[in-house]
């Protein structure tokens, strides 16, 4: 078993990280990111994986440098969110599981980007770690198939899944197990940070365009001057209606439907601005939209 420091942020690192500790190596050091202030109030919080690993009595730092002068034979990046400097990569070997089909979707966003550009087919790699960006030559990896009209939330606990298994594997013997990394081959394409301008959405698209934004689980649009999160919806494929212009809204009992450039979509759940997460029919009752009246707008 190997003695590893571990890098990561979010809560999809936390698998990993569980995973590694049952199989029984020693996670020497956690490198996480400092805590920050989140939502409205001032207080702040700790990453995801700095929750778990004080959970599970790992030492945790915010600090590069603690890194380089903890001895160990192994480091874990998963999710961690900053480049690993030259002279730490100097320092010890290191793997990163990767959420993605590299050379395809390197970078921050890579579930975000590959629902959005409809890929049909996801991966989970292990790879080694360069100075370059997810450029590194790739041991081990596994296809994931997107169905459609998957959200993002249920792609994610999947590939969080299989990447922890994969991980695993990979590790069970050492490092020195490894198969020798197969360079990336295929047009590079980066999965950069989805900026708030980038999720709002355009209802002259078509249908599934659409869906692909609602999907993500962060798509809004307004009404009557404040934003409404979409989170949950279906598309209403196979129906062309004109006489429901793009962000037109039809309410029917506690359905509500909006008009996309080809045909509606059925919304489900939606989050209006300084709300929480409601049914579409909770929000109908409260803020009783008119027929045709329209999102967007």
């Amino acid at each position: 078993m190997a003695r590893i420091v571990y890098f990561g942020n979010p809560q999809i690192a936390v698998p990993p990280l569980r995973r590694l500790v049952d199989d029984g190596h020693e996670i020497a050091l956690v490198v996480t990111g400092e805590d920050k202030r989140r939502g409205r109030g001032r207080l702040k919080s700790a990453s995801a994986v700095k929750v778990a690993a004080t959970e599970m009595g790992i030492e945790v730092t915010s600090s590069l440098q603690d890194a380089g002068e903890v001895a160990s034979d192994l480091g874990v990046v998963v999710a961690f969110g900053k480049l690993i400097p030259a002279e730490l990569l100097g320092l010890v070997p290191m793997v990163n599981l990767h959420f993605s089909a590299l050379p395809r979707w390197r970078g921050a966003a890579p579930l975000e980007r590959a629902i959005l550009a409809g890929d049909e087919t996801a991966a989970v790699c292990v790879m080694e770690v360069v100075r370059e960006l997810d450029a590194g030559g790739i041991y081990l990896s596994e296809t994931i198939k997107i169905p459609e009209n998957d959200y993002l939330s249920d792609l994610r606990d999947r590939m969080v899944e299989v990447g922890s298994e994969l991980l695993s594997r990979a590790l069970a013997g050492g490092l020195s197990s490894l198969p020798e990394p197969a360079p990336q081959r295929g047009e590079v394409l980066y999965a950069h940070k989805l900026r708030p301008e980038e999720l709002k959405i355009d209802w002259e698209r078509p249908v599934q365009e659409v869906m692909r934004l609602v999907r993500i689980e962060a798509a809004w649009t307004t009404f009557r001057s404040k934003r409404l999160r979409v989170l949950k919806a279906t598309p209403i494929t196979g129906l062309s209606d004109r006489s429901m212009p793009p962000g037109a809204i039809f309410v029917d009992e506690e359905r509500c439907l909006v008009g996309c450039g080809d045909s509606p979509l059925d919304i489900g759940y939606v989050q209006p601005e300084n709300s929480r997460r409601m049914t579409v029919g909770e929000w109908v009752r409260g803020a009783r939209p008119l027929q045709g009246e329209r999102l967007g707008s």
